[in-house]
C-alpha cells in the first residue's frame, strides 16, 4: 500500500523555504555508520514491472521512490523532512515563488506544529500544488512537441 486514501483529498497546506547552499547540504547516508544508499536509477530499473512502463509510470514511480528513501519506518516523514527534500529534490519547481501568497501559506503550515507528518498522499498533494504555482511549469508547457 501507498499510504492513499479513497476518500475526499486533504486539504492541508505545505511549503517550503529558499534551500540552503549546496556546500552546507549532507546526505543523510553521510553520516559515520549507515550504509550508501542505491541510486534511484538503480532502484527504479529493478522495477520489473516497469521495463516497458510509460514515462508518466516512470515518473510517479521516481516520485514514491525518492519519499521511500526519506520516510521513516512507518513510511511518513516530518515537516522539517518534507521542506529538505523539496529543497533538494523540487527546487526548480519551487524557485521564484517567495512572493505569492498562495506559496506562502504553504510555507508556513511545514514551519508550524513540527510534530505532524506527512504522509505519501499529502507528500504528493503538495508536489501537484507547487508544480501548479511554478513559473517553470509554464514553461514547460510552451515547450513543442512538434516541428
Amino acid at each position: 500500500m501507498c499510504g492513499c486514501r479513497a476518500s475526499v483529498p486533504s486539504t492541508k497546506q505545505y511549503s517550503v523555504n529558499q534551500p540552503a547552499p549546496a556546500s552546507t547540504k549532507k546526505s543523510p547516508s553521510a553520516a559515520a555508520g549507515m550504509p550508501k544508499r542505491i541510486p534511484i536509477a538503480k532502484q527504479l530499473a529493478s522495477i520489473k514491472a516497469l521495463g516497458k512502463g510509460s514515462e508518466l509510470e516512470k515518473a510517479f514511480t521516481t516520485a514514491a521512490l525518492v519519499y521511500n528513501n526519506s520516510a521513516d519506518p512507518e513510511g511518513k516523514l516530518s515537516k522539517a523532512e518534507t521542506k529538505s527534500l523539496l529543497q533538494t529534490q523540487f527546487w526548480h519547481f519551487i524557485q521564484g515563488q517567495e512572493n505569492k501568497p498562495k506559496y506562502q501559506e504553504i510555507i508556513s503550515a511545514l514551519d508550524e506544529e513540527s510534530e505532524n507528518k506527512i504522509d505519501f498522499e499529502d507528500f504528493m498533494i503538495l508536489l501537484v500544488s507547487l508544480t501548479l504555482m511554478s513559473d517553470l511549469l509554464q514553461e514547460i508547457k510552451n515547450v513543442k512537441s512538434t516541428k
